[in-house]
């Protein structure tokens, strides 16, 4: 939604962690360099990672995949909560 990820997510392979947080529209990609790549090409446009740990670009990409897989989706959350989309959303 609006080019960005819905909430904070980690990702790890190997020594390099991945903190990702959601960002402003028209802040852009704030990542550094094989993180900024994978985003690009999918198409995220505003996002604020921060690497951690080893800088193994490899690793980086890895850590960078697992964290989105790690990402909810709002009817997920709600479902867990018992709630509605729109009551998690606001």
């Amino acid at each position: 939604k609006n080019g960005t990820i819905h909430h904070k997510v980690v990702g790890e392979h190997g020594a390099s962690r991945v903190l990702m947080a959601p960002a402003k529209p028209g802040d852009g990609i704030i990542a550094g360099g094989p993180m900024r790549a994978v985003f690009e090409v999918m198409g995220v446009t505003d996002i604020v990672c921060k690497s951690l740990g080893s800088s193994n670009p490899y690793n980086m990409v890895r850590a960078t995949l697992d964290a989105l897989k790690n990402i909810s989706t709002p009817a997920e959350i709600a479902a867990k909560r018992g709630l509605t989309v729109e009551e998690i959303l606001g």
